[in-house]
């Protein structure tokens, strides 16, 4: 194997199938990324038990076709100190040589029989935009759990409704529950909908990594999920278990209703949080009488407060609290200009949406019992 290729190509195809490889593995060739160049391109794959990542470069120059596996993360390594211009590649014996601009470089070569045969893409059932993909999984992502004894709560639940030609992702981790809709275009007509659960941190990193424009390819079985986009191809083992559904959960009453201003309410949660020790609360005051919210955190002598406009639909006030951390996740997953708070009750459920009151993008909390300072 040979081939002449950017420094800058290099790292980034290396980076980018490199993110699935274990820290510690007992079997040690699946440290290993392998590099392929026959067909007369550049393909750099690396998997792990739970997913696996694999990426064509169009840009190589192939000189001599071939396979060789060798240490991802070393190869890594190499990749961000070469000087930058054109790199040379080869196997040279039991070696695998990086060099470029007067720099080189030697790695060990480890043995391609022992090395397992990447999972093939799953049934294609659609694709989806990759910039709202993207969006819409990093908005759902801040709550699912981070608890490992309860695996189900740190995926991410992806369902696919193929009348509606709508996708689904929520995330919960008993305290707040995030869903966002988005549309997606089936692959072929009377597809089948499905209803499967992907791990939060796997299809973190799968969105972000995958672009910002054109489709992503969604492909489901039994067992696993795969995207595809751009010549990039990722697969992550499925989740066992479902989610709690959201739909009564999201349902309420006759609940007391007040829109706000997006950036205004972050900023006066991010300064009066800063007295709130630990978990404590911040307290939200809302006034019908002047159509004004007073924030308020900490106690005794270490308080903080701001009042901010906010106007209440109907006469009713409420006064609700909410885990700091858990409110500025749960506003910051926004983008709308203003927002409409839906509360039920101090104790009780509230929701976020978008002013215009869609339900696109919906985050509901816990509300805490408010203390008084």
């Amino acid at each position: 194997m040979e081939f002449r290729i950017e420094r800058s190509a290099l790292t980034e195809a290396v980076s980018w199938a490199a993110r699935v490889l274990p820290v510690r593995s007992p079997v040690p060739v699946l440290g290993g990324l392998l590099l392929d160049t026959e067909g007369g391109r550049l393909r750099v794959s690396g998997l792990d038990y739970e997913a696996s990542a694999r990426i064509d470069v169009e840009a190589a120059e192939v000189l001599r076709p071939g396979k060789v596996l060798v240490m991802g993360r070393r190869l890594l390594d190499i990749c961000k100190v070469l000087p930058e211009g054109p790199v040379e590649c080869a196997v040279e014996g039991s070696r695998f040589t990086v060099s470029g601009d007067g720099a080189r470089f030697g790695l060990s070569v480890l043995p391609l029989d022992d090395y397992p045969a990447l999972p093939s893409l799953p049934q294609v059932r659609g694709a989806v935009e990759a910039a709202e993909f993207a969006a819409a999984v990093a908005d759902v992502a801040v709550a699912a759990g981070r608890d490992d004894t309860l695996p189900a709560l740190t995926g991410i639940r992806l369902g696919l409704d193929a009348e509606a030609g709508t996708m689904t992702l929520a995330a919960t981790d008993r305290y707040r529950f995030a869903v966002r809709t988005l549309p997606w275009k089936a692959a072929a007509a009377g597809g089948e909908s499905a209803d499967v659960l992907v791990s939060a941190r796997r299809l973190t990193e799968i969105a972000r990594s995958l672009g910002r424009s054109g489709l992503v390819s969604v492909a489901l079985d039994a067992g696993s999920a795969g995207f595809e986009h751009a010549g990039m191809r990722t697969t992550v083992r499925l989740l066992d278990g479902r989610l709690p559904r959201h739909d009564k959960l999201f349902a309420m009453e006759n609940p007391a209703v007040a829109v706000v201003d997006r950036a205004r309410l972050v900023e006066a949660v991010r300064r009066v949080s800063v007295v709130a020790d630990g978990d404590s609360p911040v307290q939200m005051a809302f006034s019908a009488a002047d159509n004004s919210v007073q924030l308020q955190a900490g106690y005794e002598d270490d308080v903080a407060s701001q009042r901010l406009p906010a106007t209440l639909e109907g006469a009713q006030e409420m006064t609700v609290a909410f885990n700091p951390g858990y409110l500025a996740d749960a506003l910051a997953s926004f983008e709308e200009p203003s927002l409409r708070l839906l509360m039920m009750g101090a104790g009780q459920r509230a929701m976020v949406t978008g002013a215009a009151g869609s339900d696109a993008h919906r985050h509901l909390l816990m509300s805490v019992k408010p203390q008084l300072a």
